[in-house]
């Protein structure tokens, strides 16, 4: 058996409360007074059906979510929702175009436009498969082509959007389109950028779809400015295996052959997922279990005071604005010690941009000394040491994402402010070490 606490610094799955993981291994044998465990239990038991229902409640409370939102839970994480997303709202724009007073020159699904703000690995994705799928994708920004690199976020009056009177709004009045929605990803986990507003130049009559996986739950969002909200549970909410969507109602459009485009599969279909509870098929039950309790530890205030620690400050901040006012204490302390540090470079260089849940940096001894030519294989050699040093020590998983490498550590809800100085201390004794 292990011994020592342990750091988990993973970007997903990640760190969940300790005293949920308690709470479940009390519950995991006998649920709710049922005699068997959840996972043994029927979906359609009314043990379940509560269980549900109070997930979304408890949801709906965290987030301030309008009346006129549907909360679905629903599986195959972010990948599945790049299709879903493509799908269903391809399928209402259609719908609005049929019965519009105006109707666009074209009655082709394939020419409603679909626009994309790609700051990072997961948005880049999340085109790919729209063109994939033959939707007619517009990139109105690049951060890697304006940038160099995925290091922060363009100036938004920038996008080829954001003039009402640019090339691809006047071209959209020209052709009688609208695009079926604006797609963007709030925080990037590869790369550490995040947005620091809501996007708001685009048209108004344009949904807003938002991928919020990694960042959900970290801080207050005006869910009214958006169409469609998804987040995968399993970084700052629950297990993998979830993922929970946030939908306005009259976004809820399925279709048919006889539409004129392809069918919406029933699996990803967000109509058929309302109408049916989140219980169209069986769902990943223990997952939505989890994520209740999650909700639960975050409107706790006594729960709250024990996460803030030596920080608590004795009162009765809780949900989103208790974990935002931690999250932007440890994402300081911990960017104020990579910037004082001899060997640890920021690998965002737009301040504003850094992302306060993934913290990516490199290792470099020639940080300090502009003039030096890198070593990259010694470089290299000291970034595998510091993870495997970190991991000896109970500081888990800070490798960086396979496609860029590197050091990344995400600082997720469920790390408390100790695990930062834990970390911080281990960057300095490194560096005095090398």
């Amino acid at each position: 058996m292990s011994t020592g606490r342990k750091w988990n610094f993973g970007a997903g799955p990640a760190m969940i409360p300790r005293s949920v993981l308690e709470k479940v291994q009390r519950e995991f044998l006998d649920y709710e007074n049922t005699g068997v465990s959840l996972i043994e239990l029927s979906h359609r038991s009314q043990a379940y059906e509560d269980l549900n229902n109070e997930a979304q409640k408890q949801l709906a409370k965290l987030l301030n979510i309008p009346s006129n939102y549907k909360i679905i839970f629903m599986q195959g994480g972010g990948h599945t929702q790049f299709a879903a997303v493509v799908y269903n709202l391809l399928a209402w724009r259609h719908h609005q175009n049929k019965t519009a007073t105006t109707k666009p020159q074209s009655d082709n699904w394939r020419d409603i436009p679909v626009d994309y703000i790609v700051t990072g690995s997961w948005s880049a994705k999340a085109a790919e498969e729209a063109k994939r799928l033959g939707a007619n994708v517009r990139v109105i920004c690049d951060a890697k082509k304006v940038l160099g690199g995925y290091t922060g976020i363009p100036e938004e009056s920038t996008w080829k959007t954001s003039d009402p009177n640019g090339e691809f709004r006047s071209a959209d009045r020209a052709a009688g389109q609208t695009p079926a929605y604006l797609y963007y990803c709030d925080n990037e986990t590869v790369n550490g950028v995040e947005f620091p507003n809501v996007p708001s130049m685009h048209d108004p009559a344009v949904p807003l779809v938002c991928d919020m996986s990694s960042n959900i739950l970290s801080r207050p969002v005006d869910v009214s400015k958006f169409g469609i909200i998804y987040a995968g549970a399993q970084k700052n909410i629950g297990p993998a295996g979830v993922t929970l969507v946030i939908v306005r109602e009259d976004l809820l459009q399925t279709c048919e052959l006889a539409d004129g485009l392809f069918p919406v599969p029933l699996m990803l279909d967000y109509k058929t997922a309302v109408k049916n509870n989140s219980l169209y098929n069986t769902p990943p039950m223990f997952g939505i279990y989890v994520s209740k309790l999650v909700f639960d530890w975050l409107l706790d205030a006594d729960a709250q005071r024990v996460q803030d620690g030596a920080q608590s400050q004795g009162g009765n901040l809780v949900g989103v604005e208790a974990a935002a006012a931690r999250n932007e204490r440890k994402a300081a302390k911990l960017y104020k010690a990579l910037e004082e540090s001899r060997f640890c470079r920021l690998v965002v260089t737009d301040k504003a941009a850094r992302s306060k849940m993934n913290v990516p940096f490199r290792i470099t001894k020639t940080k300090n000394d502009p003039s030096a030519v890198a070593n990259k294989a010694e470089d290299e050699a000291m970034e595998a040491a510091f993870v495997a040093e970190a991991e000896s020590k109970g500081l888990l998983q800070l490798a960086g994402h396979r496609s860029v490498g590197g050091i990344r550590a995400s600082i997720y809800n469920a790390m408390p402010e100790e695990g930062i100085d834990v970390l911080i201390a281990f960057i300095k004794e490194f560096e005095q070490k090398y």
